[in-house]
């Protein structure tokens, strides 16, 4: 009996564990592996799906493959990953490289010739595994800057057959990192009305006492009823000061695992649950991410493991226990934090005193909201919990609360704008306004008959704005009527103030000709390598449309030979 309940447990523990290969890719670059980002770390709205790779604060590094395969999707955008290749392994897994500045030649004349055909930059393609076969050690583009990077390097991702990212340091691909991860807050949290931290029934931050084995200890605490715990903790490599995320944690009380949290893989459909994860108002507030130790409520993020009572510990009175956190990086550095909890029942009720809000909201049930020319439409399940909401309007300006409620779905906003005229509303969108000066910022307007529809994702302050001025466009490196035979490139810089630039059209001689767009230094770049123009007399036009439709038109007659 013994023997087979050991085959079994031995059977289960080997279907639980996933083995990846370890010898089987190759590093994505032939310098040594320096990270600007981890994988599973804490990004806006998002888990970070890759590793950062540095690429010594330059451009142009040979990206190789990490093993051979086929070019099985290539995506180019003016935002995210950028110029972005992704090779599908025989394995079955795909690796994807971001921020790239060009692609291989046969790879370059591939996707031209599509930006061609389709006569756009942006453009996303799924070639057939023997249209662009990929050998072992291949050189399959340059490390560069493009898309939503803020500054030079490579995105690099390893995904299985699911499309689900997975920390491509399973695979072998290995960072130097000697240094433990390190504590920076510590919040314990009480999960419902009859539960108290140090007499008080809400969230409070604990004094963290660091020691000099690199463990940390805090306060102690008087506590009573379900509670849970929260950290804001990083780690460094040996070689970078940057802070990466973790790899993983777990909780202890009294000596028994109380949650563990894995960041060794995870589906891109539950990444934007880290608002859930994470305590989002502080973050809005203090900007800084404070991860839950708990699970709640609608939250499904598959990083937590092994919950027991959904990670919040019960404090009885007159006890002493022990809450111990454990944090990891990959390499198995780890750091403790040990909080004493002293139970002390508190025999008072939670005030009531607070002043709420006038509309209340079921998390189960959309809800509609009304006012002069402004509807609000919010979906039901759009909040984890109930909630209490300030909502108001005054002219045109919508103030839908404050952005400290995290949103699991996209709420609608309606303007009735029949009262304007024609011209007027051709020229109107719906902004949120941001930061202390209220500066609106354009959001995805549509416009059905009488009505422009917005459908932002976070709650905040909303207006009409009214946009008549068309995109500036100027020359960078060129003249009109100059020779121009010893540039490889023409640049001219494109902006708009106010709703932003929508898109652009360029030609030379009356043919359509590929310019990238950077719209981090608001640029746009021809390359004469596209060998599309022949003569001496070159003329250049460009029109530049914004986001309500105005247009500019920049023409400019330049020589080359």
């Amino acid at each position: 009996m013994k023997y087979h309940l050991l085959i079994l447990l031995s059977s289960s523990l080997c279907f639980s564990q996933i083995e990846y290969p370890k010898d089987y890719f190759r590093a994505p670059l032939d310098i040594e592996l320096v990270l600007a980002g981890s994988f599973g770390e804490l990004r806006s709205n998002h888990f970070h799906s890759g590793l950062d790779l540095k690429t010594q604060q330059r451009q142009g590094l040979n990206v190789y493959s990490i093993a051979e395969g086929y070019v099985s999707r290539i995506k180019i955008s003016h935002y995210g990953y950028g110029k972005a290749l992704y090779i599908t392994h025989p394995n079955g897994y795909t690796s994807v490289y971001g921020h790239l500045k060009k692609f291989s030649p046969k790879i370059e004349a591939y996707i031209k010739q599509c930006q061609y055909q389709k006569e756009t930059y942006e453009v996303e393609v799924f070639p057939t595994p023997n249209e662009l076969p990929i050998f072992s050690d291949e050189i399959v583009a340059l490390s560069g800057n493009t898309g939503s990077s803020a500054g030079p390097h490579l995105h690099f991702e390893i995904r299985d057959n699911q499309e689900r990212p997975i920390n491509p340091m399973l695979f072998g691909i290995d960072i130097q990192d000697t240094r433990p991860p390190f504590v920076t807050k510590v919040y314990a949290f009480v999960k419902d009305d009859a539960s108290f931290i140090n007499n008080k029934s809400k969230r409070l931050e604990l004094r963290l006492i660091p020691d000099k084995n690199g463990n940390y200890i805090t306060e102690n605490i008087a506590a009573y009823g379900s509670i849970g715990f929260g950290i804001e903790s990083n780690d460094k490599q040996d070689l970078a000061p940057n802070n990466n995320g973790l790899s993983n944690i777990q909780t202890f009380f009294n000596g028994n695992k109380s949650i563990e949290i894995d960041f060794k893989r995870f589906s891109f459909d539950e990444s934007r649950h880290i608002n859930r994860f994470v305590d989002y108002e502080i973050y809005k507030i203090n900007k800084i991410r404070i991860q839950k130790l708990f699970q709640e409520k609608g939250n499904p993020l598959s990083l937590f493991k092994e919950v027991e009572n959904e990670g919040y510990v019960k404090i009885e009175d007159s006890t002493s226990s022990i809450y111990k956190i454990r944090i990891q990086d990959f390499k198995g550095n780890e750091a403790w934090v040990t909080i004493p909890i002293t139970g002390k029942k508190v025999n008072q009720a939670p005030s009531t005193n607070d002043i709420k809000p006038a509309y209340f909201v079921y998390a189960d049930q959309p809800m509609n909201f009304k006012k002069d020319k402004v509807s609000v439409y919010i979906p039901a399940n759009t909040f984890y919990d109930d909630a209490y909401l300030d909502i108001n309007v005054r002219s045109d300006t919508l103030k839908l609360h404050k952005d400290v409620i995290p949103l699991q779905k996209n709420i609608s906003l309606f303007y009735d704008v029949s009262q304007y005229s024609e011209v007027d509303k051709s020229k109107l969108f719906i902004a949120e306004l941001q930061g202390f000066y209220q500066r609106p910022s354009y959001l995805n307007t549509t416009r059905k008959g009488d009505s422009l529809i917005a459908r932002p994702n976070s709650l905040g302050t909303f207006a009409l704005a009214r946009d008549d001025k068309g995109p500036s466009i100027s020359p960078i490196n060129f003249q009109h009527g100059k020779w121009i035979s010893k540039l490889d490139q023409l640049r001219i810089k494109i902006t708009d103030d106010l709703s932003g630039i929508s898109n652009y059209r360029a030609t030379i001689n009356g043919k359509w000709v590929l310019m990238e767009y950077e719209y981090k230094d608001n640029s746009l770049t021809y390359y004469f390598d596209d060998n599309i123009i022949k003569n001496a007399e070159h003329n250049l036009k460009l029109i530049v449309t914004d986001n309500v439709g105005n247009s500019s038109t920049f023409e400019a007659t330049f020589y080359r030979k």
